[in-house]
């Protein structure tokens, strides 16, 4: 089974608004077997066009711990502090084997 990978681009609308989401989720991520491999750090554009974003990979162990996360009572308590602060979009993307 593939490992999937929550991938986000956001730009941060509230700066304090959204610490108050990023102390919170690393947790819920955690409890779920998710693993951050990108979150935030410096980006560079090689392609395309492309605005200042805050870019963050998630790596799950499967697609079905992925969506279990992100439909948790204790995520989707968090979701309006993100969704408030913040604007950008999320998928879920399976990986390859």
């Amino acid at each position: 089974m593939p490992k999937s990978y929550v991938i986000g681009r956001i730009s941060i609308t509230d700066a304090q608004g959204y610490a108050l989401y990023s102390a919170k989720v690393t947790a819920v991520v955690a409890a779920f077997g998710g693993h951050y491999r990108v979150r935030g750090g410096a980006a560079t554009a090689l392609d395309g066009n492309t605005s200042p974003t805050r870019h963050v990979v998630i790596e799950f162990p499967s697609r079905e711990q992925a969506q279990a996360w992100h439909s948790s009572a204790d995520y989707q308590s968090i979701l309006p502090l993100r969704l408030n602060n913040s604007i950008g979009y999320v998928e879920l993307v399976d990986g390859i084997d």
